[in-house]
């Protein structure tokens, strides 16, 4: 990894979340001081984030790097404006959101407070702070209805299949308005089925892991024919702080006639984060089940309202911008979450 023009702290909003978290360690690991921003709400086990807080805390008393941490909510904009008035931000990594397919078909509201207005005060606070780049979460989901894989940023994301995605493209909609309003150098991250150890417990890795150890069954949808391009946090990480690292410019060679849906005349860009190796869901437990010595109870079920059947990400674009691929195997990244998980709940 590379380091900042200066020595001026990130902010990384989500700090206390799954993705969050681990960039969080990963900067103050590489000296870069770093503010971090988090409600740690109960949308899923606050001990679980508290705990990662601990491990920053003791992660930046061992570099001895500055951390400061900022207990609010991204959608309260006078929160959000005074933590931009405390510092002087190098960088910000916007992290925090409303993650989850299933549950956006049950409460929209939570996706528009924190991804909707919670984007728009912490983009507002970037533009009047005049920060020299802002990078941001968006998600695979945002491909929706496209068939044609890989995955590319030059395709169009105009039809997404659930309300989650829905608001990441959204942001990746303002964030250009304000690159070409103001010049704020922005740029999209569209993450492919993070996994790792800390992850969140709604997601399919930690809900497998813990009913095949409680001897429960689990649930296959799309009867266990999804395909994701799982990519492992550390991965994930590397490319999101290489890609803060590098803010976006204008491409010069951008046509209006002809417009490229990934860059722009403003100093706006939107890159994949993928493992590049899509890997059927069946495969996935069973990478599970021989981390953990034990078999799965399967049910099988039919696609679910808003589960895309298939990702897959080309990955050439980030290549290309930041030296870097996704590259760690299923079983590995598997392993290591297991390791984890054994070691975290005993």
């Amino acid at each position: 990894m590379t380091t900042q023009p200066n020595n001026n702290p990130t902010l990384v909003t989500g700090a206390a979340g799954f993705i969050g978290f681990h960039t969080t360690c990963a900067l103050l690991r590489r000296g870069t001081p770093v503010v971090g921003f988090d409600n740690v709400n109960d949308y899923y086990d606050p001990t679980l984030k508290e705990a990662r807080l601990k491990l920053i805390e003791q992660t930046a008393a061992e570099t001895g790097t500055p951390w400061h941490f900022h207990r609010a909510d991204i959608a309260d904009a006078a929160a959000v404006n005074a933590c931009f008035a405390d510092h002087d931000f190098a960088r910000v990594i916007h992290l925090a959101a409303q993650a989850g397919v299933r549950y956006s078909l049950e409460n929209p509201q939570a996706y528009v407070h924190s991804n909707v207005t919670g984007f728009t005060n912490i983009i507002e606070a970037c533009r009047h702070s005049q920060t020299p780049h802002l990078t941001y979460a968006s998600t695979s989901s945002v491909y929706g209805a496209v068939t044609d894989m890989p995955f590319s940023e030059h395709q169009a994301t105009v039809h997404p299949i659930q309300f989650y995605a829905a608001t990441k493209r959204a942001n990746e909609l303002m964030a250009h308005a304000y690159s070409h309003l103001f010049g704020l150098p922005t740029t999209g991250l569209r993450f492919f089925t993070v996994y790792g150890p800390w992850g969140r417990p709604d997601m399919a890795l930690f809900l497998f892991t813990r009913k095949i150890l409680a001897g429960e069954p689990i649930q296959l949808f799309n009867h266990g024919k999804h395909t994701r391009d799982f990519t492992f946090v550390a991965d994930i990480v590397e490319g999101v702080i290489r890609a803060s690292d590098q803010p976006a410019r204008p491409n010069p060679d951008w046509n209006p006639k002809a417009p490229d849906p990934a860059t722009s005349s403003a100093p706006w860009r939107i890159f994949n984060i993928g493992n590049n190796s899509p890997v059927q869901l069946t495969e996935y437990v069973e990478a599970i089940e021989k981390a953990l010595g034990k078999k799965a109870e399967v049910e099988f079920k039919p696609l679910q309202a808003g589960d895309v059947p298939d990702t897959y990400a080309d990955t050439t674009e980030l290549q290309n911008a930041v030296g870097y691929k996704p590259a760690t195997p299923v079983a590995r990244g598997v392993g290591a979450f297991v390791d984890w998980y054994q070691g975290y709940y005993g």
